[in-house]
């Protein structure tokens, strides 16, 4: 008499990642897609880990070709055991380079290597470009906190708001649609800058926590930086000033998303802007 099959084994966290990735064994594959058929839970955090996937590439994309160099590989075998490394490499699978060189450098201190890699990360220490971002702290601090006057233009008059600002700081803007994270317009304000005109564009919650977006001109010779440092992009954390942001420098111009949130919030709502102002 034939014995039926015996059960497939759980799928791992790591298995999904693997699956994700593209790096799931082939004699694997065929289990997990059924698990994830017959489990909506699971196939939900499958899409979501997609999604994750899908912006860190558009983010870093530039990253991935890169080899992971030899002063970070030491300091992950300094600080991360053997086994430990290898279930990270197989979480993370083709990601790993880009996630590990984009993130781990900062925590594991390897600041020098990051400094030296791009245009855009030489940028990122130029004094200008700390005083920008620490500029929007500032101005995240002092205004999200007002009930009467947080904003100069409120959101019933944003085609407005828009013209006026993109008139000041000569160049046309945007509000991005931060609504799928529960973010709603609350208004925006001129604000003054070292290198010109500023622009402050505020979202609120429906618990009323508030994130704001600070937009402006990057001038090379202030930043200390070249020409063709100001036309890469550039997405970085910062926890300067009173409440920490996201940045990034696309074509000249400086943006950084505030708030006084948990990073991982602060870093969606910054992807999502990222996204819909690219």
């Amino acid at each position: 008499m034939n014995r039926p099959a015996p059960p497939s084994p759980d799928v791992t966290d790591d298995e999904l990642h693997a699956l994700v990735d593209g790096q799931l064994a082939p004699d694997r594959r065929s289990a997990v897609e059924e698990a994830l058929a017959r489990d909506p839970a699971m196939a939900a955090k499958v899409a979501a880990w997609h999604t994750q996937r899908d912006a860190l590439r558009r983010l870093h994309g530039e990253l991935l070709d890169d080899p992971i160099p030899a002063p970070l590989m030491s300091a992950l075998d300094h600080h991360l055991p053997r086994q430990a490394r290898r279930s990270s490499w197989m979480r993370w699978g083709g990601m790993a380079a880009g996630v590990l060189i984009a993130f781990a450098a900062g925590w594991l201190g390897n600041a020098q290597w990051s400094a030296s890699r791009s245009p855009s990360a030489v940028l990122a220490k130029a004094p200008a470009m700390r005083e920008f971002v620490h500029d929007a702290s500032i101005a995240h601090a002092v205004y999200a906190p007002e009930k009467r006057h947080a904003v100069e233009v409120a959101a019933s008059e944003q085609q407005h708001l828009v013209q006026w600002l993109s008139r000041r700081l000569d160049r046309p803007l945007k509000v991005p649609d931060l609504s799928t994270l529960g973010y709603t317009l609350v208004g925006g304000r001129l604000l003054p800058g070292e290198t010109g005109a500023r622009a402050q564009f505020m979202f609120e919650d429906a618990a009323g926590e508030r994130v704001t977006l600070y937009i402006g001109t990057l001038d090379a010779r202030a930043a200390g930086s070249s020409p063709e440092a100001l036309k890469e992009t550039a997405f970085r954390f910062a926890s300067e000033g009173p409440v920490p942001s996201f940045y990034w420098v696309d074509q000249g111009f400086g943006y950084a998303v505030a708030g006084k949130l948990p990073r991982d919030v602060l870093l969606k709502l910054a992807t999502l802007a990222y996204r819909d102002l690219s």
